[in-house]
């Protein structure tokens, strides 16, 4: 399917906007009439909204602002009001319920005509939306009646497992809608009465837990998709960098569905220049890898180098230390294991954080054992990568260095 008007084009679910082909309202378009914040029973995000919502509807009618055009920047519409960006995100959030905006990452938010309400843009469930869903829920499944008080946000939040702010805004939205109404209380008293029963489908009511599909599960579909479509085992992947201007979402998104992908295995990531490498495709099934391959699993592989190299070293020491006894020092460590001296330095201080090792100053001191690492998993000689894979080397007892072969 393919859509195309005022500049913009969504093929197959896929958005291809670019940002730099859209205009931005200058704030200075906003109404010189401020909203009046000190005479009004409404929180300042929702009176905001309202009066984004007339200032939409009045300039689009007369053509001051046109559909799609970007809203100014939160940060500018903030200043202007003389308010936190954190309200003003709320306003929007509020106006974009209603149809009157689209929000996208990357992007920005832009003006909708709410006659036409149709999406152009691939949306996330936010944690807002899930939040409402859990809160309906939890009203039936307590068996709530008209004119019940609610728990405060902060009560409800917890039972819900939701953030104290993301259920407020939730809230919000239920009483804008006619399912709740305010009676008037500021702080963590029980703000909410019942007015109306919400409608829930049968199916939704098994969990009042938040499990709703995330940006980031979407975006960790169209990355398998991606995979499948365009590369092998064993080819590197693009950057971060590139792959969230592919996909039109942010490089922590990439990030969080990357980590998802590497821990089912089919990405492996090394730090530097290696990059991250498919060692499994999507569609097939798991192969468990030899002991003494040197590439650590998906699992491992995610795990900073020094956090292999420590788990490295608690194994060396309950296999060949006693209490009390020095460990070679941070440069040997270093040669041994092909590490920077960082590395050992960041593993031991960690060890030490653990009241595993204690360092000594002086022409007699070093690192030494005080206590015996608990609950340590054995492992083969490679559970950890080095950063040089073409030298890899495992330190193997007695103070052996073992070249992989």
């Amino acid at each position: 399917m393919v859509l195309r008007g005022n500049g913009l084009e969504y093929i197959e679910g896929k958005n291809i906007i670019e940002k730099a082909d859209l205009d931005r309202i200058d704030v200075s378009l906003l109404p010189k009439k401020l909203p009046e914040f000190r005479h009004s029973n409404m929180t300042k995000d929702l009176l905001i909204s309202k009066w984004l919502e007339k200032w939409i509807e009045t300039d689009l009618k007369s053509g001051i602002i046109k559909e799609n055009q970007l809203l100014p920047k939160k940060a500018d519409i903030a200043a202007y009001l003389g308010i936190s960006v954190g309200t003003v995100q709320n306003a929007i959030r509020y106006i974009e319920d209603n149809g009157y905006v689209e929000s996208k990452q990357r992007i920005g938010t832009l003006v909708k005509d709410v006659k036409k309400g149709i999406s152009i843009l691939r949306k996330q469930t936010s944690k807002r939306e899930q939040a409402i869903l859990s809160i309906q829920k939890f009203i039936i499944k307590e068996d709530y009646k008209i004119n019940d008080i609610l728990p405060s946000s902060r009560d409800l939040s917890k039972r819900i497992g939701s953030a104290t702010n993301t259920t407020r805004l939730a809230l919000e939205y239920l009483a804008c809608t006619g399912v709740i109404k305010s009676m008037g209380n500021r702080g963590n008293k029980a703000n909410w009465i019942l007015i109306s029963i919400p409608k829930v489908a049968k199916s939704d009511l098994k969990d009042t837990s938040i499990q709703t599909v995330t940006l980031v599960q979407q975006v960790e579909n169209d990355l398998k998709n991606y995979i499948e479509k365009n590369y092998s085992v064993g080819n590197k992947l693009p950057a971060h960098m590139e792959l969230s201007a592919a996909l039109k979402v942010s490089i922590k998104t990439i990030h969080d569905a990357m980590k998802e992908l590497i821990r089912q295995g089919i990405l492996s990531a090394k730090r530097g220049r290696y990059g991250t490498k498919i060692i499994r495709m999507p569609n097939e099934k798991i192969v468990q890898k030899p002991e003494n391959s040197i590439f650590a699993s998906a699992q491992e592989a995610s795990f900073y180098n020094y956090e292999k190299i420590e788990k490295h070293i608690k194994n060396m020491i309950v296999s060949e230390y006693k209490i009390g006894q020095k460990l070679p020092s941070m440069h040997e460590l270093a040669k041994k294991l092909d590490v920077s001296g960082n590395t050992i330095r960041k593993a031991l201080q960690n060890l030490a954080k653990e009241c595993i090792v204690e360092f000594s100053r002086g022409k007699y001191g070093g690192t030494f054992i005080v206590n015996m690492p608990k609950n340590v998993e054995k492992q083969s000689a490679f559970t950890w990568l080095s950063v040089n894979p073409e030298h890899a080397k495992a330190y193997r007892g007695q103070g052996k260095e073992t070249a992989v072969k």
